[in-house]
């Protein structure tokens, strides 16, 4: 695998699905400054960077007479392409000390 993995990568690889990509474009445009959405088992996206980073879609998201239908494709576009990062998994350790230890 790719040491940067992108959204994209991800649906190529079929590990984030058509719906999970519309859920994450849906939620930007109803909260733009989402920077930890999870897209995918695992696996995380900042969509306000994703957009912002990507200068089409924000220029097109920040226009507020654009078509809706060009706005979301380009936060489709920008999210594809956005790099995502590993969801921090917590392990819940065992404090308690074996028998005879201290």
């Amino acid at each position: 695998m790719a040491a940067f993995l992108t959204v994209g990568d991800l649906f190529k690889a079929k590990t984030v699905t058509d719906e999970q990509v519309s859920a994450a474009v849906e939620t930007y445009l109803m909260k733009p400054d989402t920077s930890a959405h999870t897209i995918a088992d695992g696996y995380t996206v900042n969509l306000a960077a994703a957009v912002e980073s990507h200068g089409w879609a924000s220029q097109i998201t920040a226009r507020p007479k654009t078509n809706l239908i060009l706005k979301r494709a380009a936060v489709q576009t920008a999210i594809l392409l956005a790099r995502v990062r590993k969801a921090q998994t917590r392990v819940k350790r065992d404090r308690t000390s074996p028998a005879g230890e201290p």
